[in-house]
Parts: structure tokens; C-alpha cells; sequence
């Protein structure tokens, strides 16, 4: 099964964007896991590997879908 990851920071927006994930996503296709980097602030790293930007944003088949410009990564200091 193929993984995705929505990373976010708890905003509304980016709440707003994991309940339309939760919602329309594949799950026998898409094993989903929500990322709140303010609450896991230690994967912040792993998130800017990955290539996130900003937040929120989808990493889904080794690609990243930035969804909206909430936050940039190098301004999550928590």
C-alpha cells in the first residue's frame, strides 16, 4: 500500500485540508498519515527532505502538492 503524509501546523486552513483528506482519500489505496508539525516538531526535518516548502502540503507518490501558502517551513519555530 502506498503511503501519503499531509504535514500542516494547526492553522484553520490546514485543518480545514486534512478533514477534505480524511474525507476523499483512497484508503485501499493511500495508508494516510497527518503530520501536525507543531504538535511533532521533531519531524519538521523530515518534512524539508522530503521537499515540503510550506504548509500545508500532501507528499503522496514521492511527489509534494503544496495545497495552500500557510506557513513556509523556516517559519515553524515552536
Amino acid at each position: 500500500m502506498n503511503k501519503a503524509i499531509f504535514y500542516h501546523a494547526g492553522c484553520p486552513v490546514c485543518l480545514d485540508a486534512e478533514q477534505m483528506l480524511i474525507k476523499t482519500i483512497n484508503t485501499s489505496q493511500y495508508l494516510l498519515e497527518i503530520v501536525d508539525l507543531k504538535e511533532q516538531p521533531s519531524r519538521l526535518r523530515e518534512a524539508q527532505l522530503s521537499g515540503v516548502q510550506s504548509v500545508p502540503a500532501l507528499a503522496l507518490d514521492d511527489r509534494i502538492f503544496h495545497i495552500n501558502f500557510g506557513a513556509a517551513l523556516a517559519d515553524l519555530i515552536f
